[in-house]
């Protein structure tokens, strides 16, 4: 059977193949992860959507990073559960490129796309009265617009010098999914020049983005320190803890895995951090907006029909 998958130009994920005991913990609680991550952003979305005291820059950014969960998840979950259920662990060769164009894209879309959130997050705080004139809808689009056509320019790029290397009969992939350094480990010749390309493109989508963010949060605790009242250094604490904390597991998650060596157990731990990254943060970020989020919630219980709002106004 591998011998005609190979024959074939299909790839053989390998995945979590060495620990079958494994499998059916990893599809149930993955498919379950997988419906949360779908309902949970795909709510945001359409929330965003219909109600007017949503249509805001911050949830402008915030639908712009639903979308590209929506895409982390679905570019990848579903195969791996197709593979985790049954005999077969393969995927085609243009599933597989399709995959690591997904992934190249969305990753480089989402460090640009946070490091524009946190910038919104600084004129919001920093410069409160002028929020609405700096953060204009066309400079919104603009923005977004910026961290789309980057990603994919970059995935543009690297897929088909990735996918060009020649693998010498290797189509065993030590992962689940199509990942460029998963794709890198089973070529047979000279990758440095790859690697150095995407240590290049690393500068300006994630180092630089990061460097906004860190610089924008600078200002943000200054500006906050600088508060008198309590309940302004709190109102100031909850319109950035959310992004903050979605920023941490994502680039905590990203740096631990890359800065890992070559070696079988760190493999096996790249395999579980990519999952997290690529499903378990996708369905915490919905949960992380809205659990501290009134105008979300509000939103929610008007689309259910239980404007608490106006329950709250009579009550009053």
């Amino acid at each position: 059977m591998e011998r005609n998958n190979e024959s074939s130009g299909n790839f053989i994920l390998l995945g979590f193949s060495d620990q079958p005991k494994l499998g059916m913990v990893l599809f149930f609680t993955n498919m379950v992860f997988y419906f949360l991550a779908i309902t949970g952003n795909s709510s945001i979305i359409f929330l965003s959507l219909v109600d007017p005291r949503l249509h805001t820059p911050m949830y402008f950014f915030l639908c712009n990073l639903s979308l590209l969960d929506l895409c982390y998840t679905s570019s990848s979950i579903p195969q791996m559960l197709v593979n985790l259920w049954g005999p077969q662990k393969t995927i085609t060769y243009i599933g597989c490129v399709i995959q690591l164009f997904a992934f190249l894209s969305v990753g480089g879309i989402e460090c640009i796309l946070l490091s524009v959130m946190a910038y919104d997050r600084f004129v919001a705080v920093c410069k409160p009265l002028h929020y609405m004139t700096i953060m204009h809808p066309q400079l919104c689009l603009r923005l977004a617009a910026c961290a789309w056509l980057t990603g994919i320019a970059n995935s543009i790029l690297m897929s088909p010098l990735t996918m060009s290397l020649e693998q010498c009969g290797h189509h065993h992939i030590n992962h689940f999914v199509c990942e460029m350094p998963a794709i890198i480990c089973i070529s047979c010749v000279d990758t440095r020049h790859v690697e150095g390309l995407a240590f290049f493109l690393a500068i300006p989508i994630v180092l630089v983005p990061l460097t906004i963010i860190l610089v924008s949060y600078g200002y943000i605790v200054a500006t906050v320190l600088r508060i008198q009242s309590a309940a302004g250094k709190r109102k100031a604490f909850n319109t950035c803890s959310s992004h903050m904390i979605v920023v941490s597991l994502f680039y905590s998650t990203i740096i631990y895995m890359y800065m890992q060596p070559g070696n079988v157990a760190s493999q096996d731990q790249g395999k579980f951090l990519t999952l997290f990254y690529c499903l378990v943060t996708p369905t915490l970020n919905p949960f992380i907006y809205t659990l501290r989020n009134k105008d979300v919630k509000g939103a929610m219980w008007k689309v259910l029909g239980k404007d608490h709002s106006l329950s709250d106004a009579r009550g009053h």
